[in-house]
């Protein structure tokens, strides 16, 4: 374990701009050092010195900011981090899981699978907004009234173990585990919960012959995803094995789906003839268009975890 200085140093460097770690690291280094020699000099033991040194000067969000000269206001001082951390949490997951689920209604109870994506993005970004603000407003509120939350005094046992930044928040990999979950379930629920036709009559989405062995195939690599995010969260951050699997997983998934899509396998053919706009050429714009897609995700996720794992490297 850490010393409780190395934590207080390394939680508080977090949200310092970089190019001033160093120089700040050894300033607050020295200051501490001083205030617990001042103390140890009266006959106080070396530990217990250590710890109201560092009780004393506060929180080290509220100390970073005085380093960084960032006002944490917004609406208020008495519950601005408190605000702060409970909104990014919140932003973290819901608005991306109201717009999958939205889409996925759309495109199935709804039987309007090319305005799913449209739906999709509009649900999420008024989640987002309804989120950030009766949230704002509530703290407003509180802020305003003065009103005591009972919220335990700041203490050094509250300093993160670890002393480097971690890169993986414990919200991301929640929410990426929460959408492989889902995703898993929509392959396995469509077949069951079928599309209700204005004839009566029900058909699974993907084709039933992909039972043979593409579905499972993919789940299985959705199930090897799940394993890869709490490989990650494990680790703390993107590394370069970390990332080689992330480019096989990737391959493994976006690849047999868009073959899928592009030789018109991957959709029920019944459903196909069902309709006459799917019939009449929607279907392959539908399968380019959801190609697309699927290829600059893989590409962007891809790019995004070797960006990560080279700024851990150095």
């Amino acid at each position: 374990m850490s010393s409780l200085t190395d934590r207080y140093v390394a939680a508080t460097l977090r949200t310092v701009p970089a190019q001033r770690r160093d120089e700040l690291a050894e300033e607050l280094r020295a200051a501490i050092a001083d205030m617990i020699d001042d103390r140890t000099a009266g006959g106080q033991d070396h530990a217990s010195a250590e710890r109201e040194v560092l009780t004393e000067m506060g929180r080290p969000e509220l100390l970073a900011a005085r380093y960084s000269d960032r006002t944490l206001q917004l609406i208020g001082p008495r519950y601005y981090l408190l605000w702060w951390r409970l909104l990014r949490l919140l932003l973290t997951y819901i608005p991306a899981t109201v717009g999958v689920i939205a889409g996925v209604v759309k495109a199935t109870i709804g039987g309007e699978p090319g305005a799913a994506i449209g739906t999709a993005i509009e649900a999420a970004l008024q989640a987002a907004v309804q989120i950030a603000f009766w949230v704002t407003l509530s703290f407003a509120v509180l802020e305003r009234a003065q009103a005591p939350l009972g919220l335990p005094e700041w203490t050094v046992d509250q300093l993160p173990e670890e002393t480097r930044d971690r890169q993986i928040s414990q919200p991301e990999s929640c929410a990426s585990i929460v959408f492989l979950i889902f995703t898993i379930a929509v392959l396995v629920g469509q077949h069951f919960q079928r599309w209700s036709t204005d004839d009566g009559s029900r058909m699974p989405v993907l084709d039933p012959a992909l039972w043979s062995f593409w579905l499972p195939a993919l789940i299985v690599v959705l199930v090897a995803t799940i394993g890869l995010e709490v490989a990650k969260w494990r680790a703390r951050r993107w590394t370069w094995p970390l990332v080689a699997v992330n480019v096989l997983l990737n391959l493994a998934f976006a690849g047999p789906v868009v073959w899928l899509l592009l030789t018109d396998r991957l959709l029920n053919p019944e459903l196909i003839d069902h309709f006459a706009w799917l019939r009449d050429g929607g279907a392959d714009d539908v399968a380019r268009v959801t190609a697309v897609v699927i290829v600059l995700i893989a590409i962007w996720d891809v790019a995004e975890s070797a960006v990560k794992a080279l700024r851990a490297t150095r």
